[in-house]
């Protein structure tokens, strides 16, 4: 599919800067362009690329003022990675859509199916389902009794939800993703064995969330783990039972929340933080990669680094003296033996 930059700038309400004719029909990063190729320049330290890209068009700021030649059409626009972003949902949505339902599918005669639907091979839908309008469940799908999707969500090769649970409209869930297993939930007894509580609840998923892939959401032992509206979670993220993250939030790969937590609203956590059970985390909470989070975090998008986590600015005047750990133990072990040395004396 080619689009030329006259379109382009059109749909991204951009202004040119050299040949509106020219046309793209792929997309490559900047320091891998190559004619008929749309790339972008958002991040200054990539600036000397344009300059030597042989991208056909270069999406840039328009506050960008070249100090240098610049061979590609450029279109400038007010954000640069969000236009080149919106682009890619215009190319995405303009791609053919599967429909249909696959002989190999088993639909249980209780469900109900919405138009427009693909349902791929081998895909199990349960008792008393709803599959919402312009929904597509790739190969391998498994859908619990009880279960409903709104319209348009896909769920990828591989993916099973359990029963009971709620998915919202547009939602989005990658390949081998685990939505309503049991919640992680047993009493110790007198014989020093574990006795399994029954996990009751649900989980529910309101619109517009998005679910990398190999990510396990545990059911609630009573009522809902709910993920709010607008959530986007990397690959491989755990969510104990019961836990509500909130509107917003995203998680980078390899996060694990502990049981009945309460996440805020537009936080943002870093590869492979930990969140300890029964906790509350303030909106607009900011976490750095590989922090621990032992209590509550009360406070309105403060940023945390480290393990246990504490306020950024006075992890990274620790951080300082955490490199001096050695120097200042050489230090002390001389000053221990002169002090030694006085007391003989």
């Amino acid at each position: 599919m080619e689009f030329n930059a006259s379109t382009i700038a059109g749909f991204l309400k951009g202004e040119i800067v050299g040949d509106p004719e020219v046309k793209v029909s792929t997309i490559a990063k900047i320091e891998e362009g190559h004619p008929g190729a749309l790339s972008f320049l958002a991040n200054p330290k990539y600036e000397h690329y344009i300059y030597s890209t042989k991208s056909s068009i270069v999406l840039v700021n328009k506050n960008f003022v070249p100090s240098d030649k610049v061979e590609a059409t450029m279109i400038k626009v007010d954000n640069a990675y969000e236009s080149f972003a919106s682009l890619l949902q215009m190319v995405d949505a303009a791609r053919p859509r599967k429909k249909g339902i696959h002989p190999s599918a088993v639909i249980e005669p209780s469900a109900t199916v919405g138009n427009n639907v693909f349902i791929g091979p081998y895909v199990y839908v349960g008792e008393n389902c709803v599959i919402g309008d312009e929904c597509s469940l790739y190969p391998h799908v498994f859908i619990g009794d009880n279960t409903s999707l709104g319209r348009g969500c896909t769920l990828n090769s591989g993916v099973k939800i359990y029963h009971d649970c709620v998915i919202g409209n547009n939602c989005i869930i990658h390949a081998g993703s685990v939505i309503g297993s049991d919640g992680f939930g047993f009493a110790p007894q007198s014989d020093n064995e574990f006795m399994k509580i029954p996990q009751l609840g649900n989980v529910v998923l309101e619109d517009n969330v998005e679910i990398g892939a190999n990510v396990a959401i545990d059911r609630a032992t009573m009522g809902s783990t709910i993920i709010r509206k607008g959530v986007k979670l990397d690959n491989l993220i755990q969510i104990g039972h019961n836990v509500e993250v909130g509107e917003n939030t995203v998680m980078a790969g390899q996060c694990g929340v502990a049981g009945s937590s309460k996440i805020g609203r537009n936080c943002m956590f870093g590869g492979q933080v930990g969140i300890s059970g029964h906790i509350k985390i303030a909106d607009g909470v900011k976490i750095g990669a590989q922090a621990g989070i032992p209590g509550d975090v009360k406070q309105e998008n403060l940023t945390l680094l480290g393990t246990p986590a504490i306020e950024y600015r006075d992890f990274l005047r620790s951080s300082v003296l955490f490199k001096r750990l050695p120097e200042m133990k050489t230090k002390l072990d001389a000053l221990e033996k002169q002090v030694e040395s006085l007391k003989n004396k």
